[in-house]
């Protein structure tokens, strides 16, 4: 997931260095919400994985 939102991210700079400010604006989107969803899902694991069965 993380990985993902690096690639937007590196694709939305390269977008806007040659000015396709459209397409820089939904990568930089894209990236975002997908930052957001690893944080979730990152604070949901270390939450719920440290269960242990004794």
């Amino acid at each position: 997931m993380l990985r993902w939102t690096i690639i937007f991210l590196v694709v939305a700079i390269i977008a806007a260095i040659f000015g396709f400010g459209g397409i820089a604006a939904s990568a930089a989107g894209i990236a975002k919400v997908l930052f957001f969803i690893f944080v979730i899902l990152f604070i949901l694991s270390l939450l719920f994985g440290r269960r242990t069965v004794d």
